[in-house]
């Protein structure tokens, strides 16, 4: 499993992007819904699924983006799988934690 990791400071504290690292640098369109994933939003580190789990801890929210990165969120239970979102078959969830 490879997982890039973007750490963003907003003002409401720690943002975690958590992105599978063979799709950054992609765009997925479907109908009125995108992805942007060449954005600099989801550049960052590759990271452990250990060292991701240290981060959660503390972050504020969390994007997760890719088979991946979601797989982790939901089996950390941070993400309701009925409440992921897909563009061409690539899952992407949000989590607020504050």
């Amino acid at each position: 499993m490879a997982l890039v990791v973007a750490e963003k400071e907003g003002t409401h504290g720690l943002l975690l992007v958590v992105t599978d690292s063979k799709i950054i640098g992609t765009l997925f369109e479907e109908k009125k819904k995108q992805l942007d994933l060449r954005s600099p939003f989801y550049q960052g580190k590759e990271r452990s699924k250990e060292e991701i789990k240290q981060l959660i801890v503390t972050a504020r929210d969390i994007v997760f983006t890719g088979k991946e990165a979601v797989a982790l969120g939901v089996e950390l239970d941070l993400v309701d799988p009925q409440k992921i979102l897909y563009v061409q078959n690539v899952p992407h969830a949000q989590v607020a934690l504050g």
